[in-house]
Parts: C-alpha cells; sequence; structure tokens
C-alpha cells in the first residue's frame, strides 16, 4: 500500500517551553513576528531551529495586540493594522533570508485570522499586506471562508483545519470561551485528524458532519500536552501508513 503524506503545521515562537522537542515532529511552523508575541530574538532563534530540522518557515502576523496575545478583535484603522502587518511580515522574512532560508507562507494568528474568516475588509487588508511583497507568500486560509474566496486568483492559497480544535456547522471553530473549543485528548487528536484527512469529514460539536478539504492541518503549540499529542500522532499514522511530511 502506497504510503500517505500528511502536511501538519505549529504556530512557534510564541514563549513556549516545548518548540525544540516540537520542531522535528511538524511540516511547517508559522512563528510569532511581533505583534501578538515574538521579538527579534525569539524569531532568529525558531527560524534556526526550522533550518536545522528542515521546517518550512511561515510568518504568523497579528492584530498588534501582545497584551490579549492576538486573540480578540483590535479597534485599528485599516491603514494601521496594514503597516502592522507588512512590517511584522518583513521582520520575519529578513531574518529568515538573512539565515539562507525561505519564507514560505503566511497564516494570520488569532483573532486577525478568525476576522478574515468572515469580514471582507479585514480579509483584504490582509491580502493587500502580503501583496506588498515583491514574491507573492502563498497564504494559510480556512475553507469555505471569505478570505479563501477574495484570495484565489491573487495568491496561491493552502486550505487549513484544526486538528485540536472542535468546529461549528458554518465552519466557525468553536470560541475560545467555550470549554469545549479545544481538544485536547490525543486519541480523540487522532480521530479527528484521521477523520478530516482520510474520509475528508469534520465532526462538528452538533455530531453533524460537514466536507473538509484541507492542504494543511494545524496543531497548538500552547495546548499544554501539545508534545504528547504528535508524539502520538506519529505512531498512530504510521500504523494507518501514513507519514507526517518532512519528518
Amino acid at each position: 500500500m502506497e504510503e500517505d503524506y500528511i502536511h501538519i503545521n505549529c504556530d512557534l515562537g510564541e514563549g513556549g517551553d516545548n518548540d525544540e522537542q516540537l520542531m522535528p515532529l511538524i511540516s511547517a511552523c508559522n512563528i510569532a513576528c511581533g505583534g501578538h508575541a515574538g521579538t527579534l530574538e525569539t524569531m532568529t532563534t525558531t527560524v534556526n531551529l526550522a533550518l536545522e530540522n528542515g521546517v518550512e518557515i511561515g510568518a504568523h502576523p497579528s492584530y498588534p495586540d501582545k497584551e490579549n496575545f492576538g486573540r480578540g478583535t483590535m479597534d485599528i484603522s485599516a491603514e494601521d493594522l496594514e503597516t502592522s502587518l507588512v512590517a511584522q511580515i518583513l521582520s520575519l522574512k529578513q531574518i529568515v533570508e538573512a539565515a539562507g532560508g525561505k519564507l514560505s507562507h503566511v497564516k494570520p494568528h488569532g483573532a486577525l485570522y478568525n476576522d478574515a474568516a468572515k469580514d471582507k475588509n479585514i480579509a483584504e487588508i490582509v491580502i493587500n499586506s502580503v501583496l506588498k511583497f515583491d514574491e507573492v507568500l502563498p497564504l494559510f486560509t480556512p475553507q469555505n471562508s471569505v478570505l479563501f474566496e477574495l484570495a484565489k486568483g491573487k495568491i496561491p492559497v493552502k486550505t487549513e483545519a484544526f486538528g485540536d480544535r472542535n468546529y461549528e456547522e458554518n465552519y466557525q471553530l468553536v470560541s475560545r470561551q467555550k470549554k469545549e473549543a479545544l481538544i485536547t485528548e490525543k486519541e480523540a487528536v487522532f480521530r479527528h485528524l484521521l477523520s478530516m484527512f482520510r474520509e475528508g469529514k469534520i465532526s462538528c460539536m452538533t455530531g453533524r458532519k460537514i466536507s473538509c478539504e484541507a492542504d494543511t492541518f494545524c496543531l497548538h503549540s500552547d495546548t499544554p500536552n501539545a508534545l504528547e499529542i504528535l508524539q502520538y500522532l506519529h505512531i498512530k499514522f504510521r500504523e494507518k501508513n501514513i507519514r507526517i511530511l518532512n519528518t
């Protein structure tokens, strides 16, 4: 039986303790670049770690809101938000290229990601920020989202689904304010991912299944047992003849 490859991405450089252990287990990292977290020092460290492990490097820009970790919608002008996003992406891009690497994609963080998925104005700001660069960077987007629809034809897009988050029937992630938002049991994360990857189905909180068309799957590094989950996934995927890309 031919081996399948699944692409797993993870948000890193956010101040967590497990980046060094998580990096060899993933396909791509999304590095915080100063909006919700991250400094020049942490960006440099995380970039070098990614290059050592052959992991794709993406920019993870956010509302400029470290106080709330970028997880709340911010009252900011379109011009100021675009200026901030361009500066965040550029800062990481320069660090990656100085280290001999290449930036592979952009993935918005937190509230910016969620807002761009449903708000045309925010989505256009994100797209315009990426288009400021000579080399157009692929954008990670949720499927069936405003951001995905507006980006098509302008920017290469890779659709994303979340292995450790529960879904509503409208493809929105369950709010982090609800206790059911996160999936933390490693067995449940595996079942969730396997259903999305092999069956093309997302199991929603209601029990209904909706279609899944994802190029990449995210696991959050700040989930308390993220390392345990990823180690377990490697074992269980191998049993199903699936390999996590780049590992």
